[in-house]
């Protein structure tokens, strides 16, 4: 049977391919409570002549998460992102009371999720949030290194990301 972890990581994993054949950033987010999806982002602004750091695929489903009219305790709900957020995304996501943090790949440039939260100031360290990395990680990975291995790519090519990404073995 299948793991409902990878399930959900699937459907965030065609939202990131979906970005992919875009040439965009391979990263898909979906939020989930109560076996439902309520809301969903795909990467964008990354093929712009100056990329745009707002259009996180974690931060555009915590916007949809905001257009629902149906109540939902944040603590229930369950973010699946293809890439382990940013730390942007990842203070969005301790502020906005999600409860669980799926991942599939990390990143090892830019992820926020393993930073000290004990140090933090209060409205961060006492979240509870749950964290659970590496589900789907090999096709994830997968999506990334076809990314990073497109010549026309110019978005974090360069990057300790890519270089890491690129390094690993299937």
């Amino acid at each position: 049977m299948t793991d409902t972890h990878e399930i959900f990581m699937q459907k965030a994993l065609v939202l990131a391919r979906e970005a992919s054949d875009r040439d965009e950033f391979p990263v898909g987010a979906i939020l989930v409570y109560d076996g439902l999806v309520i809301a969903q982002g795909i990467r964008t602004g990354t093929r712009q002549t100056v990329p745009s750091e707002l259009a996180h695929a974690e931060m555009i489903a915590l916007r949809r998460l905001e257009e629902t009219s149906q109540p939902i305790d944040r603590g229930e709900v369950t973010l699946y992102a293809t890439l382990e957020p940013c730390l942007m995304c990842f203070g969005a996501l301790l502020i906005g009371g999600i409860g669980t943090i799926v991942y599939a790949y990390e990143d090892a440039m830019g992820g926020g999720t393993a930073c000290d939260r004990s140090k933090l100031p209060e409205l961060y360290k006492n979240s509870g949030v749950r964290i659970i990395p590496h589900v789907l990680r090999q096709e994830s990975l997968g999506l990334f290194k076809d990314y990073f291995s497109r010549p026309h790519i110019d978005y974090w090519q360069d990057s300790l990301l890519a270089e890491y990404t690129l390094a690993q073995s299937d």
